[in-house]
């Protein structure tokens, strides 16, 4: 995960430097999404036929390769797209299938506690990338940082491979364009409502989400240019409200299991949409409390995250699980692409990155989904079965 929020850490550089528009930049940000989506489906399918632990490692690889050329090959707009688009490439090989490879080795009861706390960890590697490139960049420039993150991932290849006993694939026969794009049993998984319900949620929560993480370090920015005096720099911030982020899948779980999996969700949801609008009108307060907000912030957006994918993991059939993580996956990720995309349009149609109105109208946006989510379900539970 080291080279996933790179971009994210540098962005306020980088769209400078290359004299890019918000919506240049969240687009950027967002095409990490575009290669994920795009390569989703055929990892998450071929875990049904090859042994996991493989497409991992590729994927690691993937990743490495992806790091290094942002930051030996980057120079503008459109080659940041690519770097971006390969990276997702890269993780959507070691995501869901090392999901897969979890699901397969753990079973019963504490199977939703294990996914919670696996979900987490993508919070403790996006604290990392931050952190990493906030303390590269300023020393060695922001390519160093790029080439740099590309480590991680080409050792977590090499630890899963190496280190994980292998298990025989169930899945048989030739991989073909129907189990690349299994809409059979995307059909099958939707007429279950409540796998339809959590793949839906999973979508809005990852708009708001990676929406949010992507310009969290130029929100910081903005609050600095006002007025903030922050004592810390704004990856080293972003680093540290993610990892206080984490815990909150993991107790946001626990609290699942004894009030219910939908009033849960529900209620968070609600409560991250609100709290962003409320993030984005308080930039000019002082730092103390912009600060305690974006944690605030950022802690209810994670807190159902562990919820929606083990409630997917459960609900699917077994013989169908690695088709329903990939569509569970695919939708989830599609929000992800939207998310940063719609923040940094929103910024411009609302009247750019210097205007309080404008970061008002991002969050309001990337948090609508959220907000919608009681009536969406409330409409959906008087549909007939």
């Amino acid at each position: 995960m080291l080279g996933f929020s790179t971009y994210a850490a540098l962005l306020p550089e980088l769209r400078d430097e290359w004299g890019m528009s918000n919506s240049e930049a969240g687009m950027v940000s967002g095409m990490f999404f575009a290669g994920y989506i795009g390569t989703v489906s055929l990892w998450t399918s071929l875990t049904d036929r090859v042994d996991a632990r493989r497409i991992y490692f590729a994927g690691g690889l993937c990743t490495a390769a992806a790091s290094a050329a942002f930051g030996l090959l980057a120079k503008g707009f459109a080659s940041a797209l690519g770097c971006q688009i390969l990276l997702g490439v890269g993780i959507a090989a070691t995501y869901m299938p090392g999901l897969r490879l979890l699901s397969d080795r753990i079973g019963g009861p504490k199977q939703s506690r294990y996914v919670a706390f696996y979900t987490s960890f993508f919070g403790i590697g996006t604290a990392l990338s931050l952190a990493m490139a906030g303390f590269i960049a300023p020393a060695y420039g922001w390519r160093t940082a790029f080439i740099a993150s590309g480590v991680g991932p080409l050792f977590a290849g090499i630890l899963v491979f190496v280190l994980i006993d292998g298990i025989a694939p169930r899945g048989r026969g030739r991989l073909s364009l129907a189990s690349l794009f299994p809409l059979h049993a995307w059909r099958r998984v939707l007429a279950n409502r409540a796998s339809a319900g959590y793949t839906a949620g999973y979508a809005a929560h990852c708009l708001e989400l990676f929406g949010s993480r992507g310009w969290m370090v130029a929100y910081l920015a903005y609050a600095t240019s006002i007025g903030a005096t922050f004592p810390w720099a704004g990856p080293s911030i972003a680093a540290v409200v993610n990892l206080f982020a984490v815990p909150a899948s993991i107790v946001g779980n626990e609290v699942a299991l004894r009030i219910g999996r939908r009033r849960w969700i529900l209620l968070v949801m609600v409560a991250s949409g609100a709290s962003g609008i409320v993030l984005g009108s308080l930039a000019a307060s002082p730092w103390p409390l912009v600060l305690a907000i974006l944690v605030g912030y950022s802690m209810l957006v994670m807190a159902e995250s562990g919820t929606l994918t083990a409630g997917l993991v459960a609900s699917a059939p077994a013989d169908l699980r690695g088709a329903a993580m990939g569509l569970y996956s695919l939708a989830g990720f599609a929000g992800g692409l939207a998310g940063p995309v719609v923040f940094g349009a929103a910024l411009d149609i609302a009247g750019g990155s210097g205007s309080s109105a404008a970061w008002i109208a991002a969050y309001a946006a990337i948090g609508a989904g959220c907000l919608a989510a009681p009536i969406v379900a409330r409409i959906g539970a008087n549909q007939p079965r």
